[in-house]
């Protein structure tokens, strides 16, 4: 890499998004994902994902593969050299060459997502939600949150997932944000409804995501994270604040654990146990209102075709349609 003046940051020259099959690349990535792998004669290569803000490809390195290997970690940022081709109908890259790139010569903001929503005001909001809680205890566990600085700006940074929803910085605040609004709004529909847990769980739900997830310079999973997972290390955040807030009852503190414990809904989706409180049913589905909606949204909006239906989903298992009036519909 050419020598640039002190804090100076190269521009990148393209983006994942804009690679097409038959290009030639020489830019600069994140390293996302490397693994080891061996062709049937006993040879090895290499398998590589590399990352911008504008998503993820991946590669794979037959030749030199040592020395690509030994480049760069998953997470450091590289400079790439590769040709784009298909395999499988899938955009793929054969890598020539890797070499490691120091982050201070990178305009970070180039490699990681973000939320286009205003961070503070977002933040502002949520706390004023939790400021009209009526159960003394459940106000001062949100207090507690939001009275630990080291909390409050990892909050406003983190992620919500690694790839499914929200998967961009400030994703997190973002997701809470929806979720704790629609929970004050279904509160009030329904009778018999605890608003303050609900709104509690709401906002704690995916607490342990800021300890799950690292969000450097890529989005991917802690050590603790890959250990653990969120929802244990949510009830560890959980106790903490709880324990230093006198005579916090039991059965409180039960409840706000169980929303956080049963909010993927079963154990198949990662739940040690399945609601069974209204509030934590009622919390699951909002969860999956709020999260299923911006994949969806983020899905129809990476679709660039002049068509008014998608591509297909794999996952979902269904094309979404885009509209009759979608250009060149």
């Amino acid at each position: 890499m050419e020598e640039r003046e002190s804090g100076m940051a190269e521009s990148k020259a393209v983006f994942v998004a804009q690679i097409a099959a038959g290009d030639k690349i020489d830019d600069v990535f994140v390293l996302a994902e490397k693994n080891m792998a061996h062709k049937r004669d006993g040879n090895p290569f290499l398998n590589l994902t590399i990352a911008d803000k504008s998503g993820r490809i991946k590669g794979v390195a037959w030749d030199n593969v040592p020395r690509i290997a030994a480049a760069a970690g998953a997470g450091d940022y590289v400079r790439v050299k590769a040709t784009a081709g298909e395999y499988r109908g899938a955009l793929q890259l054969v890598i020539k060459s890797v070499s490691s790139v120091d982050a201070d010569q990178v305009a970070p903001e180039d490699f990681l997502p973000a939320t286009g929503r205003d961070v503070d005001q977002m933040f502002d909001r949520l706390k004023a939600v939790t400021e009209t809680l009526s159960d003394h205890f459940l106000h001062a566990l949100l207090r507690a949150f939001w009275g630990d600085e080291q909390i409050v700006d990892r909050f406003k940074r983190a992620p919500a997932a690694k790839k499914m929803h929200h998967a961009y910085i400030g994703g997190l605040l973002e997701h809470t944000l929806s979720m704790t609004l629609l929970a004050d709004k279904i509160a009030g529909h329904y009778s018999g409804v605890d608003r303050d847990l609900l709104i509690a769980g709401a906002v704690l739900h995916d607490i342990g995501k800021l300890r799950e997830l690292s969000y450097q310079n890529s989005i991917d999973y802690t050590d603790e994270g890959r250990l653990l997972s969120h929802i244990t290390i949510g009830i560890e955040m959980v106790n903490t604040k709880i324990t230093a807030i006198e005579g916090f009852p039991k059965e409180t503190a039960d409840l706000v654990k169980h929303m956080i414990v049963s909010h993927h809904g079963t154990r198949a989706f990662g739940s040690p146990e399945p609601p069974k409180t209204i509030e934590a049913v009622l919390l699951n589905y909002i969860d999956e209102i709020d999260s299923r909606v911006n994949a969806i949204r983020e899905f129809m909006a990476a679709d660039d075709a002049d068509e008014p239906w998608t591509a297909y989903h794999r996952l979902l298992e269904r094309q979404f349609f885009k509209g009759a009036n979608a250009p060149g519909a």
